[in-house]
């Protein structure tokens, strides 16, 4: 470039044009800066002016950079109470499943004891009932100079027969097969007489056939009967028989056997009736009276009667068996048709002989003259009866005795903790309460005055036995234990909760909660007093736990049972506990770390 020369204008100009551009650099620096000044040349004031700002704008920056580390600070203790929070919700999801799981034994320790009628209600439980007795007064047998009955003395008496009057029709006396038609008052249509409760109805016509009879009724000859001691006697060829048939049925004298519509007459007790001379004889059964009651005018027709107008009665009367022992006395009959009422069961009294075969669902009492349904109620046949069966059917009535049926048959057995009734040596009727229930009994016809349960004077309406009761055995009985781990002793009295006695399972339990102990009844009764959750491990009355049994109620209660440990119980529990434990270190190491450059609000720091 050796080839180029500048003169001194253009260098003079060259030299303004650099110091110019000094210049503008100086301007553009402090332009950049913002400073008025850059040296203590430039203005002295203004200089140190500018440095105080440029000492204040570094602590400003020291302090949004302390700023800046607070608020890290405060973001990294925020996330570690985030984090702590869903920790102790999992610790809490954990005891919760710890408490509501078992125990981990499959029983605790307790004593237990069973308290008879015993609920939650009331500890004391109900009166217990043993059987009880009571005697009537005593029944006399037949004899002139009246002795006592035995079981074996029989309720009936002597059969006695008894005379009409002589009938005629057209001179002559009537006969068996005379014609009903051709008597003098001869019954009409509509006609009754009334033979001992039961009645006979003439009816004009001849008897159905037989095979167009209704179930249970059954003809024989111009006779049709509903086999319960009502009959029909039809008019049209009827005889003096068939009267006299119907009296027995319905006396009991003879007894009907229906089938296919026609009836059998047998005769148990007593004399069939008769006619000798025109003269009916009628018969007693053992079991009743006869009596015959209807219009004079129709008794007269056969003889029963003298009036031929209003109405009257044809009685005869049994007598009592003299034999000693062998049959009540004629006050001790007891009445067709009476009936007892025994705790709502019924005796019927019934003037027959026993029947071979018990209508279906009932059964005859083996050896006794009594049929009963099998529900407590039950028929005493006065025919061939005794004493001991009146006896039978009550105990059967009260359940003293029990007589399942099955197949016809009623076998007879005495309730565990009852006793038989029976006839006492005075001849008192001893009856049985039974324990189900107080015995009372009331009655029909002459049925309580004839078995001398009607009081001294013969009045008396009904007749009770009450069951002997004993107070629950626990009332009034002291229970106590001793401090069990660590609990207040306690000692209750069991009353009816007055005056600091325990009554409910809930007062118990009140008692029982400060000595960690927890009572439960059953069904059975059965109260059993256990070691709380909390100490399901420890055995009621050892050494180490405490909680020894004591007071009055002691010796009813169960020697303390161990505690047994359910295997899967414990393992589930510990699996809890080991979840529980690893949280918790969570917790810890989660907290620790919750710092930001070696600051730890968690663990105490401050900003």
């Amino acid at each position: 470039m050796s080839g180029i020369v500048l003169s001194n204008a253009v260098r003079q100009n060259l030299s303004s044009l650099q110091a110019t551009a000094d210049l503008l650099a100086t301007t553009q620096s402090r332009l950049s800066t913002g400073k008025k000044v850059n040296t203590a040349l430039d203005n002295p004031t203004n200089f140190f002016t500018a440095a105080s700002l440029d000492s204040r704008a570094s602590d400003i920056n020291n302090l949004l950079d302390g700023i800046g580390n607070g608020i890290q600070i405060i973001q990294s203790a925020n996330t570690g109470i985030s984090s702590l929070t869903k920790l102790v919700d999992s610790a809490k999801s954990i005891a919760n499943q710890a408490l509501q799981s078992v125990a981990g034994y499959t029983s605790k320790s307790s004593v237990s004891t069973t308290i008879a009628g015993a609920t939650a209600d009331d500890l004391r439980g109900t009166s217990t009932y043993t059987n009880g007795l009571a005697q009537g007064i005593g029944v006399q047998d037949g004899q002139a100079s009246p002795g006592v009955v035995t079981g074996n003395t029989l309720l009936g008496g002597v059969a006695k027969t008894g005379t009409g009057n002589n009938v005629q029709v057209a001179g002559a006396d009537i006969e068996k097969t005379t014609l009903l038609s051709k008597l003098t008052n001869k019954p009409v249509a509509g006609d009754k007489l009334t033979v001992n409760g039961h009645t006979i109805t003439f009816a004009s016509g001849a008897a159905p056939d037989k095979a167009t009879l209704p179930a249970g009724q059954g003809a024989n000859s111009q006779l049709v009967t509903d086999g319960k001691g009502n009959s029909t006697v039809y008019l049209d060829t009827g005889t003096v028989e068939d009267v006299m048939n119907a009296i027995d049925i319905a006396s009991g004298v003879q007894q009907v056997t229906i089938s296919g519509g026609g009836a059998t007459l047998k005769s148990e007790t007593g004399t069939p009736a008769g006619i000798a001379s025109g003269i009916i004889t009628l018969s007693t059964s053992t079991g009743s009276d006869l009596t015959i009651s209807g219009n004079n005018s129709l008794l007269s027709a056969f003889g029963l009667s003298s009036e031929t107008t209003g109405t009257g009665t044809f009685k005869v009367e049994r007598t009592a068996n003299t034999a000693v022992g062998a049959g009540v006395s004629r006050a001790n009959m007891i009445q067709d048709g009476a009936t007892l009422t025994v705790n709502g069961k019924t005796i019927t009294f019934k003037d027959a002989a026993i029947p071979k075969a018990a209508d279906y669902g009932s059964g005859i009492v083996t050896g006794k003259n009594v049929i009963t349904d099998g529900n407590g109620n039950s028929t005493v046949f006065l025919q061939g009866g005794k004493i001991d069966d009146v006896l039978t059917a009550i105990d059967i009535a009260s359940g003293a005795q029990t007589a399942p049926v099955s197949n016809g048959a009623a076998t007879l057995s005495v309730t565990a903790g009852s006793e038989a009734s029976k006839v006492l040596s005075g001849g008192q009727l001893q009856l049985s309460s039974g324990l189900a229930g107080d015995l009372n009994i009331t009655g029909t016809g002459n049925a309580l005055q004839a078995l001398g349960l009607a009081g001294n004077q013969g009045t008396a309406t009904s007749f009770s036995v009450a069951r002997t009761a004993t107070a629950g055995g626990i009332t009034g009985k002291t229970l106590s234990f001793e401090a069990f781990n660590g609990g207040s002793a306690v000692n209750v009295t069991i009353g009816d909760g007055t005056n600091g006695t325990v009554k409910s399972l809930a007062d118990l339990n009140s008692k029982l909660a400060a000595n960690n102990m927890t009572a439960s009844i059953d069904t059975t009764g059965k109260l059993t007093i256990s070691a709380s959750n909390d100490y399901a491990s420890s055995t009621i009355g050892s050494v180490e736990s405490g909680g020894k049994i004591g007071g009055t109620a002691a010796a009813m209660f169960s020697t303390a049972t161990a505690p047994v440990a359910d295997v899967n119980a414990q393992t589930t529990r510990a699996n809890l506990v080991t979840q529980y434990n690893n949280i918790i270190e969570q917790i810890k190491t989660t907290a620790q770390d919750a710092s930001f450059n070696g600051v730890n609000l968690l663990g105490g720091d401050t900003l």
